[in-house]
């Protein structure tokens, strides 16, 4: 990728922000799955236990049905050696039973917490990654991965693979039994086995494909349905709703055609090992019938042999099937796997430069040219240099994709430049730790954004030790206070997905305490009143004025009233610095600010 620092390189093996993920070709992506299983030892040893047990009561009918035939009816005392056999069969049920409840539970409590641990790994590192990844992945996408994926391999672990053990044991076990039984028939059976192989090798590989597929198509409904109902508004204001249920229902039957290949394959590939195993049997059945005519084999002996082959054949056609699950499974976890591996852009160095303590707030640019990973041909940002001393207020002003919120970003360290040096207090930030930086700045975006969670863990996201007088205080500052109180529960008040509770203005000035609260010594306010009246405008400004005192500030501004106070007004225009001093200075200049204050202030004497 364009600017990849060479430290910020990952091993083989790993995905780097923005490359291709890559494709699944076996089921070896569920080995992150059992290697997660694998902490857990002792329920893992309890379920095995719980599995061997039930496989081997099952295993255990055809020996009492061969008991009961040959001894119970055959018996001298028919009525109680018909008996004793039936009560040995139900011990077996009974033990069965048990040993089911048992599996169960055991494995149903390791699928449901392997996927607790999945999502939370997953979670921890899409924290790591910086804004970069989230301009080329959809963030609703990485969402339905984190639901429907991890609910796939919920199902793996929980039920599937606990299936596929079962039959296996049965499948193994049952055939050493019937070669106990009669070896020269169980040849016959045997000799199915590799026509039911056959379809899986043939079939399972596209099977794989298809599989993983099917998950994208699914995890592209999920994307579309979230996009649709987070923009409600826009599309029932623009009257689209008919031709957004259009395209919905165009993805809705995308994902059941990639589904029903997937279906198709898998009903082939069954139906050919279903008729491989039971005509087995059923030529078994056959030469059984003639062998117990002619006195070779006992009935007993010749049914507990079909109970065992049913079992069987059951078991390795059970197994068919369960690998089809297996391979959605295995498609499932590489996607999630491809978010796990997926390393930071922006990373730590290995020993971070220490930032100086106490801070100073000094901000310094040099040569810095910086191209976003999305648009590479185009530079936001062409050897721009600025020094800003602490304590300065600086005003960064011009039109529209002149590369004033790229500032922000890059003293965030969200980004590194491609060219050119950044330094906090003196220190590179591309050798300082990305959190130390951030620990030293509060940020207020244009538009505030706020969480589904209730007022007071909104206010103190920026502080969250911050008590309530705290939160009090910076919410009276932000003119929030007198909105805040009259909520129905205060500060306990659920404000709805985005602060949906809450209007435009009212959102913002959560988000300005918020950064009060942070009591940071870099202030970078994007255009932090613009959603603001005149009069609350007035008053957040007036704590604004207030809060920058003695802190270095960066202001984004569009309303050039607004910034007519500060100590520097810099005027960008695509991607460089094209003048910069006072209002007084710029204004009389004559210049491309000059420009445009006189539009801005001509328009507002007119309005």
């Amino acid at each position: 990728m364009s600017g990849q620092t060479t430290e910020n390189q990952a091993s083989d093996g790993e995905m780097i922000e923005g490359q291709e993920p890559p494709k699944s070709r076996s089921l070896a992506p569920l080995k992150m799955v059992y290697r997660e299983a694998g902490k857990y030892p002792s329920e893992v040893i309890f379920a095995l236990i719980a599995l061997s047990v039930t496989a081997a009561g099952t295993l255990a009918i055809p020996a009492a049905v061969q008991l009961i035939v040959d001894r119970g009816f055959g018996g001298v005392q028919e009525g109680e050696e018909i008996s004793r056999w039936f009560r040995y069969l139900g011990l077996i049920v009974v033990v069965i039973a048990l040993g089911t409840a048992a599996r169960f539970y055991f494995v149903s409590w390791i699928g449901e917490r392997v996927v607790a641990d999945i999502r939370r790994k997953v979670h921890r590192n899409l924290m790591r990654l910086s804004p970069a990844f989230y301009e080329e992945n959809s963030p609703k996408e990485i969402s339905s991965r984190m639901t429907s994926d991890t609910a796939i391999i919920e199902t793996v672990v929980g039920t599937t693979a606990s299936v596929a053990l079962r039959n296996l044991f049965l499948g193994i076990g049952g055939t050493i039994y019937l070669f106990y039984l009669l070896p020269g028939f169980t040849v016959w059976l045997v000799v199915g086995l590799p026509i039911m192989v056959l379809p899986i090798v043939i079939f399972g590989r596209r099977i794989r494909s298809i599989s993983r597929d099917s998950q994208d198509r699914v995890a592209d409904v999920g994307a579309m349905v979230t996009e649709v109902l987070a923009g409600m508004k826009i599309v029932q204001s623009f009257g689209q709703e008919s031709r957004e249920s259009d395209r919905f229902g165009d993805a809705v039957e995308r994902t059941f055609n990639t589904a029903r290949k997937r279906i198709i394959l898998r009903s082939i590939m069954t139906s050919v090992v279903i008729a491989a195993l039971f005509g087995s049997i059923v030529f078994l059945l056959w030469r059984g019938a003639v062998a117990v005519s002619v006195g070779e084999v006992t009935s007993g002996t010749l049914l507990a042999f079909l109970v065992g082959a049913m079992l069987v054949a059951g078991a390795f056609g059970a197994l068919t099937e369960v690998y089809g699950d297996l391979l959605r499974g295995a498609g499932a976890a590489s996607r999630l796997a491809e978010l796990l591996e997926t390393e930071p852009l922006i990373a730590p160095p290995a020993r971070p430069e220490q930032l100086p303590n106490p801070a100073r707030g000094s901000l310094s640019f040099r040569g810095v040219t910086f191209r976003y990973p999305a648009r590479p041909e185009d530079k936001a940002l062409d050897d721009f240099n600025l020094e800003i001393q602490p304590g300065e207020t600086i005003a960064i002003v011009g039109p529209s994709g002149a590369g004033k919120s790229t500032i922000f970003q890059l003293v965030e360290r969200f980004y590194d430049p491609q060219s050119g040096t950044i330094r906090l207090d003196g220190v590179p930030l591309t050798k300082a730790d990305p959190a130390d930086i951030r620990e030293r700045l509060a940020f207020v975006p244009q538009e505030g954004v706020l969480f589904s969670a209730n007022a007071r863990d909104n206010l103190r996201y920026g502080n969250w030790g911050a008590d309530d007088d705290a939160i009090w205080e910076a919410a009276r500052a932000a003119n929030a206070e007198d909105f805040l109180r009259a909520l129905p529960q205060g500060l306990d008040t659920y404000l709805g997905e985005g602060g949906t509770q809450l209007s435009g203005g009212q959102r913002q000035r959560v988000a300005i305490a918020r950064a009060l609260l942070r009591d940071a010594l870099i202030l970078l306010l994007d255009e932090a009143t613009s959603a603001l009246d005149a009069q609350s405008e007035q008053l957040v400004q007036q704590a604004l004025d207030g809060l920058m005192k003695d802190r270095t500030t960066l202001v984004i501004a569009h309303r050039l009233a607004t910034v007519r106070a500060a100590d520097r007004i810099i005027v960008l225009d695509e991607g460089k610095i094209a003048e910069q001093g006072t209002h007084a200075e710029l204004s009389a200049a004559g210049g491309l600010y000059s420009r445009l204050a006189k539009l801005q202030f001509a328009t507002n004497e007119a309005a």
